[in-house]
């Protein structure tokens, strides 16, 4: 299933911190997490939306409210947490594991149906909500090549691009799962 954690950061004075303790410190926390398998920071290069987004492949809800979530940082942002705002969780079913977004590519997530990034030739993978928030119901994502980004202005309505901020991580767990496929 994917996990997806929505947020923007209101004390400028500290978001460099902050974004080095979430991308440094909590996303490898989380990939420890039984049950977590990917995990991905983006930035948005679209208004419209939070600032930050992240991405992670997670077993299921149970993870979430298990201890070992909350003993490994899950919701726990500390001295930031009176700076996070337009915060929005939910998890979506399962595509598989999430796809990597590379350094020379963005992250394109819809709401308005998947024919938009279908007119940006790509291939949208198809998600619907089914615990946490719920909303929006269902979202489609795709990878895009930078090289392919000159029409950035011109992004479809209620279609938003996020850079990578972080590679994806991947537990060890997956990665020796994977090898024996």
């Amino acid at each position: 299933m994917i996990y997806t954690v929505e947020c923007s950061f209101a004390d400028p004075g500290s978001e460099a911190e902050w974004n080095d303790f979430y991308s440094l410190e909590k996303l490898p926390a989380l990939i420890s997490v039984t049950g977590f398998h990917t995990s991905q920071r983006f930035k948005s290069l679209s208004d419209g939306c939070p600032l930050y987004l992240a991405v992670h492949t997670i077993d299921g809800l149970d993870v979430l409210t298990g201890d070992e979530y909350r003993q490994k940082g899950g919701g726990n942002f500390a001295r930031w947490q009176q700076h996070i705002t337009d915060w929005h969780r939910n998890l979506y079913s399962d595509i598989g594991l999430a796809p990597a977004v590379d350094a020379d590519e963005l992250l394109v997530l819809g709401g308005s149906g998947p024919d938009p990034l279908i007119q940006m030739g790509l291939t949208p993978l198809a998600m619907q909500a089914v615990a946490l928030e719920k909303f929006p119901e269902h979202r489609w994502l795709a990878r895009l090549h930078r090289r392919n980004t000159p029409f950035i202005e011109s992004v479809p309505e209620g279609v938003h691009l996020y850079a990578p901020m972080t590679e994806q991580l991947t537990s060890a767990r997956t990665v020796s799962i994977e090898q024996e496929e």
